[in-house]
């Protein structure tokens, strides 16, 4: 980077700020207000470069300071300098010429031209592309973040970038156009990717590899495109076949299709399995995931049983909780709550803990399908794990226990909403005092008192309900002595 300073332009709108401002698309860049365990000194350098962007401005403040800096320093300010990218290069500069003299690491000249593209500061990127090409610095990670950066601007060409490498003495060779067609990609822009492997074909001799295609094949998993995503993998079985290592590539093709919205988004993903299976290929864990998740959609516990003795039981596939959620979810769906817990224990055979949503999604199935008996092991071993019951299990559990006239349980569901402020405590309260009362008149005169005492309403009903059943039987004087608690509340 030559010394004279990169000029400022005469358009506010052409300033980084304000195109941000104007365009959402550009991104939001951390600052160091974001990082609370800065070291004091970095932060009073990134503070000193928010004080303006001229090259006067920043030295002035920079040597107000009077800080020596490191060329670790040097690489930290700058990280968190994005947004104040001509106050970056003077800082590089101030730093270089005070104190470093002019040794910036190969990451400090980085992290400039970096700043300056994501600014779309084109021209003084490339000023410091030259400058690095002279104190031969360059590498492939410089020219990866130039692509990144060319192809995020809409009238970038990140392609020309890839062809004029070679003025800058780099090779053009794949892991370079790998670079390019994953810049291109992140970008939403496959179209631009796959025309430029043509063209670095034709024109540098560059020639692509199975990376190459699963970064296209990632590109349109990210644009949720199977038409395109169908393409390109005939395209990349034409170039370099079958191969067993290229999980990556079949893991988003498969993932795509079988995600699309169409009718026959799962035969057709089941299809291409078989074919690549025939080629001992295998997709990986992603599209496992996608799948399990469209069969549930589709309600075909069928095919997710097949996909999952197929993953886990003969390729050896670890579920995740997510997986095994899913599968729960389909049984539980489908009314075979039976199956549902063997699920459980093999999760926790595979070092993988249910949560209190899996334990939930079971609880809530296994009291629908009225599996009481198993419902109550579970709620016993999610108390035991401290993981509680949602509203809605707690609810169901506690109505469907009194219903059937589960005493135990139902207190015990009521005692762990208590005891841990699980809702819907006034609803439920009400509810096992009423319960109660024909059977069990003493437990519910106690668990009615000890709602009053706990803060908890008590309805005029319930207790005018219990005044009732003691009359009966001549204990009119704990009503009396309820009422009188009841109303000191």
């Amino acid at each position: 980077m030559s010394d004279h300073r990169a000029k400022r332009p005469g358009d506010a709108a052409a300033s980084p700020a304000a195109k941000r401002a104007r365009d959402p698309s550009a991104p939001a860049f951390p600052t160091y207000t974001d990082a609370p365990d800065l070291r004091p000194k970095i932060r009073i350098l990134c503070e000193a470069l928010t004080k303006g962007e001229s090259a006067p401005d920043v030295d002035a403040a920079l040597d107000h300071e009077g800080i020596s800096v490191t060329t670790d320093d040097v690489e930290q300010v700058l990280r968190f300098s994005y947004a104040h990218p001509r106050a970056a290069v003077a800082f590089f500069r101030w730093a270089g010429h005070r104190h470093l003299g002019h040794e910036h690491s190969p990451y400090s000249w980085n992290l400039v031209v970096d700043i300056l593209g994501k600014n779309r500061l084109f021209e003084p990127m490339w000023e410091t592309v030259r400058s690095m090409h002279s104190q031969r610095l360059l590498s492939l990670a410089t020219f990866a973040s130039v692509f990144s950066s060319l192809a995020a601007s809409p009238s970038g060409n990140p392609l020309k970038a890839f062809m004029d490498m070679s003025r800058y003495g780099m090779t053009r060779d794949t892991p370079a156009l790998n670079s390019l067609l994953s810049a291109l990609c992140r970008a939403n822009r496959v179209g631009d990717a796959r025309a430029a492997i043509v063209v670095a074909r034709a024109e540098a001799g560059t020639r692509p590899d199975a990376d190459s295609y699963a970064i296209l094949l990632e590109g349109c998993e990210a644009a949720g495109d199977p038409r395109v995503a169908r393409v390109v993998f005939d395209e990349m079985l034409r170039a370099v076949g079958f191969d067993p290592d290229n999980v990556p590539a079949y893991d988003s093709f498969l993932t795509t299709l079988v995600s699309s919205d169409s009718s026959t988004a799962i035969p057709e993903a089941i299809e291409y399995l078989r074919v690549l299976s025939k080629h001992s290929c295998s997709p990986g864990e992603k599209f496992f995931r996608a799948a399990l998740a469209a069969h549930l959609e589709a309600r075909k516990l069928h095919g997710a049983m097949e996909l999952w003795n197929e993953f886990v039981g003969h390729r050896g596939l670890v579920p995740d909780m997510e997986m095994y959620n899913t599968m729960i979810m389909l049984q539980g769906s489908l009314g075979h709550a039976e199956v549902i817990v063997e699920y459980l224990d093999d999760m926790v055979f595979n070092g993988v803990f249910p949560d209190a949503g899996t334990y939930n999604l079971v609880l809530k199935f296994l009291l629908k399908a009225r599996k009481l008996r198993e419902a109550a092991a579970i709620f016993s071993e999610m108390v035991k794990n401290e993981l509680w019951p949602n509203e809605e299990n707690c609810s169901l559990a506690l109505r469907m226990f009194l219903d059937t006239h589960d005493w135990e349980m139902g207190i015990k569901v009521w005692n762990c909403m208590v005891e841990n402020g699980l809702p819907p405590l006034e609803e439920s309260g009400n509810m096992l005092v009423s319960k109660l009362r024909d059977d069990r008149l003493p437990e519910a005169c106690k668990y009615a008192e000890d709602m009053i005492d706990r803060g908890i309403k008590l309805s005029s009903s319930t207790l005018s309900k219990l005044k009732q059943c003691l009359q009966k039987i001549k204990k009119g004087e704990i009503h009396d002595h309820l009422l009188q608690k009841w109303k000191a509340r």
